[in-house]
């Protein structure tokens, strides 16, 4: 409610002065009494009537035609409060005066897309944009909302030609973006067996962001599909290189990588030396596994003496899980009791978070779901999570 009084201070306060300008201008005809009902929408205001003040700003708005921006700022309250049909209303009757000044009617233009947006018409909201770009008015907010409509769209060559056009219009640097459309087009080229697309299309991704992870996870994934483990391997280590936060996504494609190619030594030498300088509980976990394969009292030691460095209850759950079946009577029960609170407190527990926003979940994205930004979701680092 508080919000919606904030919203409302500036309807008013427009309403009351083009009226009242109005007024002054024009003493000798007809018109709104200012003194009554201006005051009286202040009124409802105050005391958090909010429908009624709109009702009353409406009303004299409507009694001068020239009260465009007053028609702006009902519009843009009523798409916040979620009336988009409302916003709508207002919006075209506006641009249907043909009194409007060329910024008054694009600014109207714009408040329409965005109407449209909100209320899901995307190809009526990407006409009225495009209207924009040609009537040369409002251009890098215009192209910011194609690029939106045509990543919703999933139409990503668009996007990427409205993403080349809006850094021509700004001078800004979009190709990490860019190399995730790029991506996006590759996915689907992989997915359909087209290898000369896939390449062209990686090619650009690295063009756009020569340390585009997701590009490098993409060549990697085609490799191995092809049995070519030993450039899969270089392309893994490539995403380890390019940012070690993805380590836990590549980590056991990797691994499977090594193995087919009967490099398990590489392997754990690669582990030992990214224990050094990353800080998760990933590999921690592989190289216990390959400790146990020979000796299990030195994983033990080593998974304790880990922990001692990097507190972790996916550490913890290793260790409980292992001893778990070694165990009888009295400290088999306690065993099973610690097991099961670690699940209780690991259950839906989030794997991955945005650094932009804070939306967390699961399965990792790369397009945040909550903002939209690419590249900002990586796991989550903590003593109950990586």
């Amino acid at each position: 409610m508080q919000e919606l009084l904030w919203l409302l201070l500036p309807v008013a306060a427009a309403s009351g002065w083009m009226a009242a300008r109005r007024n002054k201008k024009e003493d000798n005809k007809p018109c709104f009494d200012v003194s009554s009902d201006y005051f009286k929408g202040l009124n409802y205001l105050l005391n958090e009537q909010p429908d009624k003040a709109i009702e009353v700003f409406v009303r004299m708005a409507e009694v001068d035609n020239d009260t465009a921006e007053t028609h702006l700022a009902l519009g843009s309250l009523f798409r916040r409060r979620g009336e988009v049909d409302r916003a709508i209303r207002i919006h075209q009757n506006l641009i249907a005066r043909p009194t409007l000044s060329h910024e008054q009617r694009s600014h109207a233009l714009f408040e329409l897309g965005e109407d449209y947006m909100k209320a899901g018409l995307l190809d009526r909201a990407e006409d009225l944009f495009q209207e924009l770009i040609e009537l040369k008015s409002m251009v890098p907010k215009a192209l910011k909302h194609l690029i939106d409509i045509y990543q919703q769209e999933q139409d990503w060559e668009k996007a990427i030609e409205i993403c080349n056009q809006y850094d021509r219009e700004t001078g800004k640097d979009s190709g990490v973006v860019i190399a995730q459309y790029y991506c996006e087009l590759a996915e689907k080229s992989l997915q359909t067996g087209d290898k000369l697309q896939f390449s062209r299309f990686i090619e650009q991704a690295f063009a756009h962001d020569s340390s585009c992870v997701r590009a490098s996870i993409l060549v990697a994934k085609k490799a191995m599909n092809e049995d070519n483990y030993d450039r899969a391997i270089s392309y893994f280590l490539q995403v380890v290189s390019q940012d070690v936060e993805y380590f836990p996504k590549v980590i056991q494609s990797l691994k499977e990588c090594y193995t087919k190619t009967g490099k398990e030594k590489e392997m754990s030498q690669f582990l030992n030396g990214i224990l050094e300088h990353y800080g998760g509980i990933t590999p921690v976990l592989y190289r216990a596994e390959e400790i146990l394969s020979e000796d299990e009292g030195e994983a033990i030691a080593f998974m304790v003496e880990q922990l001692r460095h990097k507190p972790s209850v996916r550490g913890l759950q290793w260790l409980v899980e292992l001893n778990l079946d070694r165990s009888e009577g009295r400290a088999r029960e306690n065993l099973t009791i610690l097991r099961d609170l670690i699940n209780t407190l690991m259950q839906n527990k989030p794997v991955y978070e945005c650094n932009h926003c804070g939306f967390s979940g699961k399965s990792m994205h790369w397009q945040c779901p909550g903002c939209k930004q690419w590249n900002t979701i990586k796991p989550i680092k903590g003593v109950a999570a990586e």
